[in-house]
Formats: structure tokens, sequence, C-alpha cells
């Protein structure tokens, strides 16, 4: 079976097993081989010349441009994300959010960044865009009014995230980046919440959409990695800044992602059934006075996720009913089925503590100051995942 043909037309779980899947670079077998190499060799000096002028994956030069492995990778991000004519490949998703910045951004430039986006993002922000001339502002996704009025004076860029980052307020996106397109700036997105799979964000209006390969697609939590898609002319500027800031990844990791990918959407689907029956069950304990999910049709952002979105993930936070500042961290301490650690999207389950406060300038704290915690529910039997959510709470 060879997977050189047109598969535009399928369905989004065919793609995501085919995509990438050449030929040329698998040879006789299933996945692409790992392609280790710095040094790419020519037949004569005018194959070496051509190549040179030929920067297009597929086009073997020097190992920093990649070679099948990577290009199989990005061929298959680019084939599940509806709208986007390339994907370019960072070390990190914080790389990839200073990609994409450094390719959007220049000094005296203005950006708006929603405020419930990723601390690292909020970080870059503040520091690597603010030391080279790039004001920010930080803005309340939820309220369309003030946000509009942000566009009296000249804004470059639009940040959004959707979900947010710990709280998971779900925005209008489309409005959002229309209303950006209407006054010339550009909308880049963090998606790594839903991936391609769940939010179609070029198709909703965005110009460039960021993930973290590290989270769903790497699936595993062994690899860091991260990946910038958009339409030609943008992709065209993320793939020349990524090459002047010597942007590689690894071959092995590469191939990691790759193996991720295949299974991405089995995952997903059953980490967000888990999801909704465990957010379910926790709204209704009394050691619970929130929940933050999406997922939950009483979710204030349920409506739009519903309209939006067609799928989910397993992250989502608690509140806690208790005042006791130590109650979140008491909770984590005696959860026995779920790691404490960053990042998420793994197989395993995770459960942090989290001070959405500390991470806000214009929104409210939806937490109202109580002890929270955020979770990822990994792919543990559902049944006992909440059976060790009940002993862990009944220690508040």
């Amino acid at each position: 079976m060879s997977s050189d043909g047109d598969d535009s037309k399928r369905r989004p779980a065919t793609r995501v097993v085919r995509g990438g899947r050449k030929s040329a670079w698998t040879g006789p077998v299933v996945n692409v081989p790992v392609w280790r190499g710095s040094t790419h060799l020519y037949d004569t000096d005018a194959d070496r010349q051509a190549a040179g002028r030929n920067n297009a994956d597929g086009q073997f030069f020097y190992g920093r441009r990649g070679a099948p492995t990577q290009w199989s990778l990005a061929e298959a991000l680019t084939a599940i994300e509806p709208g986007a004519h390339g994907t370019v490949l960072y070390p990190s998703g914080v790389a990839a959010i200073a990609g994409i910045m450094l390719a959007v951004l220049k000094p005296g430039d203005h950006l708006l960044m929603s405020d419930n986006a990723y601390d690292p993002s909020r970080s870059m922000a503040t520091g690597l865009l603010a030391r080279m001339g790039v004001t920010t502002t930080f803005f309340d996704p939820l309220d369309i009014s003030a946000y509009r009025a942000l566009f009296a004076k000249p804004v470059q860029a639009v940040w959004l995230e959707s979900p947010g980052s710990l709280t998971f307020e779900v925005c209008d996106v489309p409005q959002l980046a229309a209303m950006a397109r209407e006054h010339g700036a550009v909308s880049l997105i963090d998606n790594t919440w839903a991936s391609p799979l769940g939010f179609a964000a070029l198709d909703h209006g965005c110009d460039i959409v960021m993930m973290s390969l590290s989270k769903h697609v790497g699936g595993h939590s062994d690899l860091m990695m991260g990946s910038a898609s958009a339409g030609e002319t943008w992709y065209r500027a993320l793939r020349r800044t990524a090459q002047d800031l010597g942007q590689v990844v690894s071959p092995d990791d590469a191939a990691l992602a790759a193996r991720g990918l295949r299974t991405m959407q089995v995952r997903l689907a059953a980490q967000t059934q888990s999801a909704r029956r465990i957010a379910s069950w926790l709204a209704a304990q009394p050691q619970v006075a929130r929940v933050l999910c999406p997922l939950l049709p009483d979710d204030p952002g349920h409506a739009l996720w519903a309209r939006d979105f067609t799928g989910g993930c397993g992250l989502f936070s608690f509140v806690l009913a208790s005042n006791d500042p130590a109650a979140a961290a008491r909770v984590a301490d005696n959860l026995d089925l779920f790691g404490i650690g960053y990042s998420w999207g793994g197989y395993e389950s995770l459960a942090l503590p989290i001070k959405p406060a500390d991470y806000r300038s214009v929104m409210a704290d939806q937490t109202g100051g109580r002890p929270a915690l955020r979770v990822s529910i990994g792919l543990e039997d559902t049944d006992d995942l909440i059976a060790d959510l009940a002993q862990a709470l009944a220690q508040v």
C-alpha cells in the first residue's frame, strides 16, 4: 500500500494514518526510516548548486534542512491541518512560539495577547519581544467591545489560545480573527489543546496555528517538539526565519512524533470521553466548588466549543471548596494514579496545583482565590481514576 495519492478528500482519521508516507521515503517498509546525517552528498557540483537553490522539503541539501524523517512528519501535520500550505518543525513548543513571533513581528510593532495564554507565551511578550522593541497589550478574549477598542491604535498581530491556559475559557476565535484581519493584523493561535483534529484554526480565520507536539502528537511523554502551520505566504516566512535561526529537530524525535501521530485520534477520543465523565463526577463532589471544562454542558464556554470544535482532550481544571491554601497540594500528594508534573497529553494522568491569578493581567480569577488543580486525563481505566480522586479529595 502506498500513500502517494491525493488524500485531501479523505476523513481526518485516514489522513492521520497515511500522511507523509511517500513510497520514495518509506521504501518497502511501513514507516519512514530514521535518516541521521549532517552532510548530504552530491554526484556533481552542479547538483550541489541546484540543491541550494531548491529550498523545499524533499530536496537533500544539508542536515539543517532535514531529511525524509523530518519531511514526512511535517507533511503529515500539513495533511491534517485544513488550509495549510506547509508546516515548520521546532525543537520545542516554546521554540515554535518564538519562531512565529520573530517571523511576524519587528521592532516598533504592537501585539495583542489573550490574557489566558500559556505562561511561556506571556513571558515571550514581556521578555524577548519587549527587549526587541515590540509592545504587548493583554486583553480579555471574552470582552469583544474592549478588544475592538484596542484597534484604535495600529496592531500588527493578535495571539489567541482557546480554550485558555489553566482556566479553559472558550473565546469566539472566528470573530476575534476577523476583527484582526479587518484592521490588518495577523491572527496567531496556540491550538495545542484541541489539535487540528478538534479545531481547524486556519479554517476559522487564523493565519498561523501553533502546536506543542510534545503533548498529543508525541503522546508518550518522551519527546520535545513544536510546529507551526500556515498558508503559503506565512509558511514561507516561518520557514525562512526558522532557517535563519538554525532551528532543526532531531530525526529520532521526529520518528517518535510520527509514531505518536498515527494513534493520536483514538487517544484523543478515549481521553476526551474519560475526561467528560470525570469532570461530571467532580462537579457533583462536595469538596469541589467548580469544574473548569468546556466539555460540560453547563460550562460558560460549552456553546462556543460545541459550535466550533469537533473534539476535545483530557485537560481541564477544578477548584476546591476549601479555603486552605495547602489543599490543592494535599490532594495532589495523595493521588496514586496521577503523577505530579508539567506537560500533558501523554498516556498517563497528571495533576498539578495551579494559581491562575499569577498569570493574568486583566481577566477575573476563575478560582475565586481558592485552591485549584489542573488534571490531564490519560488512558487508565476511568473508574480507577475516579476512585483515586475520591480518596484524595477525602483528605480535604
